[in-house]
């Protein structure tokens, strides 16, 4: 593990003749620790002596560190070539002066000393400009930050093996507390970038809390930075690239013997596979491309689809643009994993409304050729689950609980609508349909947004009775509902009862997506767990806002995937927000909660005022209305 780290001092005899290698070597300050890498000897300053160049390769180091009485070395091996060369440009210069001609080898020893001289003194120049600029540049500047959010109110987050859609989540690994990393050393007044071995202290999703070796109980440093960053290795990682190790200034002092000290503290040590880098770039890469055609729910009647093109890709989150688009504005964001996004053609294969533009309809074919879209492949799409609807399966009419994609803090009484292929259900909200049904939604069969009557009962969670049925100032009870609405419950066994190992706990912060505006990411908290349903709370903002989300949706996150994906994270709304949104709570909603994907709920008036900008299709396929053996079961309370 430790090969090419050295702390022991080189062999200081010489034996060559000239008279720079017979002056007496000095040895190396005992205060100054140093681990040698490739024959490159890296120190500290000491506070009093400066900095020097070799004038063999050009190293800037410690001036008392250097070999030498005239401190022109950074190390034997440097004082011995240097000799040797000079001695040959000393014969090259004798030949010359006899009348032979320099060749280009003797060219190069009488300028190389004074070029590696001057090429140092740039580096180190341009060295100390960057460390001004780094200062300069280090004035507090107001943002958020997840290590000082999760320090200072001691927060938990969700571990990434949560997260089986995002970067790593299936191949964490044994990523803990203890493991030990080699991360550049910035306790350092070098001017080249060093590194140092430190241990993870505290895991925060993708971030972690790390202390550098030898700080033991010490917290002063500590430093929170992404494990899948760029700058974060193995231990021995070093060794294998040829970068130095170098121990952080603060602690220089406290070891004679730097290399003992690893070896006795990475003995049995765990640090991250070998290959780790080379995976985080693997689940960094795609399928979807831009200029992918795909078909997406429409976010201002959700009772139908249209095609978009893929305008970006970041971290597997897609923004789509609907194709009738022309400044690309009209846009769309889900993840390639969303249930929203579908191949072209599904909305056909499965009897789903679809609308395509007029203009389309006659020029798609020259629009393909000019624009270069191309459909997306169906196998990258997310495969649903399939279901036997030849036995008793869902019906018209039939009515269960849902939670309203207008409301994602809502679970309500709800109805099939219609029955598509597939598993495919159209649903809409008792109360608040629009009398075309235009704001049914499609869910299918095994999404765990659909749940049987009395689910919210038992799991003691509010269902939110239909509008304008007498239900709003009286306990609602399904019981009598079924009776007065002359309708039966969904049977129990058709609904989706898998409760996968999720390892969500309440309080767990994440990043989830605002489903009301779903372009953004939020700072927000597990804030209740019902079998694989989640409450989502966005800090900072009213309880109110707060959405249901299954434990695998693909619009949550580990802390720090937005940092590691370059997405902007929404931080938690500040006080003056929170004051400000409790005042007008009453007067109005968020902007951002009055879209599902879209806009809020419509009058039928302005619907079909909106169907007149372009043709709807239903490619509508026959679905037989099996009659079923015995009625329907639900569970409830029954009424004494």
């Amino acid at each position: 593990m430790f090969d090419g780290y050295d702390s022991c001092s080189e062999d200081t005899s010489s034996s060559s003749s000239s008279d720079e290698s017979e002056e007496e070597v000095a040895p190396l300050p005992s205060s100054l620790p140093i681990i040698k890498n490739n024959g490159q000897v890296y120190t500290y300053p000491d506070g009093k002596s400066g900095m020097a160049t070799c004038e063999m390769c050009g190293m800037v180091g410690v001036r008392d560190a250097f070999y030498s009485k005239t401190k022109r070395f950074c190390s034997v091996s440097c004082s011995r070539s240097y000799s040797s060369n000079s001695k040959k440009a000393s014969i090259l210069a004798r030949l010359q002066v006899a009348g032979k001609p320099p060749t280009k080898k003797a060219k190069v020893l009488q300028k190389q000393p004074l070029v590696a001289k001057l090429a140092a003194y740039a580096q180190y120049q341009a060295t100390l400009q960057n460390q001004a600029k780094t200062k300069a540049a280090a004035v507090p500047v107001e943002g958020f930050s997840w290590g000082n959010y999760i320090n200072s109110n001691s927060f938990t987050a969700a571990p990434v093996t949560c997260f089986k859609h995002a970067p790593m989540g299936t191949c964490w690994g044994d990523i803990a507390e203890g493991v030990r990393v080699e991360v550049p050393n910035t306790d350092c007044s070098l001017p080249t970038k060093v590194f140092w071995i430190a241990g993870i202290v505290k895991l925060a999703g993708y971030n972690a809390l790390l202390r550098y070796e030898g700080f033991e109980n010490d917290s002063s440093l500590d430093f929170w930075c992404n494990i899948c960053g760029s700058d974060i290795h193995p231990v021995g990682w070093c060794a294998t690239s040829g970068k130095p190790l170098v121990p952080p200034r603060t602690i220089q002092h406290k070891y004679t013997n730097w290399k003992a000290f690893l070896v006795k503290r990475l003995t049995g040590a765990k640090t991250l596979p070998p290959d780790f880098s080379q995976k985080v770039s693997e689940c960094m890469q795609y399928p979807f491309k831009t200029s992918m055609r795909v078909e997406v729910v429409d976010k201002t009647h959700l009772c139908r689809t249209r095609v978009a093109v893929v305008d970006s890709v970041v971290g597997g989150r897609l923004r789509l643009v609907y194709e009738e688009s022309e400044d690309k504005t009209d846009d769309f964001w889900c993840h390639m994993y969303s249930p929203l996004i579908h191949h072209i053609g599904w909305s056909r294969s499965i009897g789903h409304r679809f609308k395509r533009s007029v203009l389309l309809l006659f020029l798609v074919d020259i629009t393909k050729k000019q624009d270069g879209h191309f459909d997306a492949p169906p196998h990258l799409f997310m495969k649903v689950k399939e279901v036997d609807a030849a036995g008793e399966w869902f019906k018209e009419g039939m009515k269960l609980e849902a939670i309203d994609p207008l409301n994602l803090s809502a679970i309500c009484v709800a109805t099939i609508r219609k029955v598509l292929a597939d598993g495919y259900l159209m649903i809409g909200i008792d109360g608040s349909e629009a009398a075309d049904g235009s704001d049914w939604f499609c869910y299918h069969a095994t999404s765990p947004s659909i749940f049987p009557v009395g689910f919210c009962e038992i799991n003691m969670i509010e269902l939110t009775p239909p509008r304008g049925t007498g239900y709003a100032k009286l306990p609602f009870k399904w019981f009598d509902y079924l009776r007065e609405t002359d309708s039966i419950a969904a049977p129990v066994k058709l609904f989706n009862k898998e409760v996968p190992n999720h390892g969500f706990h309440v309080g767990m912060k994440l990043e989830a997506v605002d489903l009301m505006e779903p372009r953004l990411v939020c700072v927000a908290t597990v804030t209740r767990i019902i079998h694989r349903l989640l409450r989502i709370h966005f800090d900072g903002w009213e309880d109110e806002y707060d959405q249901w989300v299954d434990c695998e949706s693909p619009d949550l996150y580990p802390v720090g995937w937005c940092q590691l994906t370059g997405y902007q994270l929404q931080p938690p709304a500040p006080q003056s927000s929170r004051d400000s949104q409790s005042s007008s709570s009453k007067q109005k909603k968020k902007a951002k909660s009055q879209q599902y994907k879209g806009h809020k709920k419509m009058t039928s008036l302005q619907l079909k005022e909106e169907l007149l900008d372009g043709e709807e299709y239903s490619f509508l396929q026959g679905t037989s209305d099996q009659e079923s053996n015995g009625s329907a079961s639900y569970y409830i309370k029954q009424e004494p």
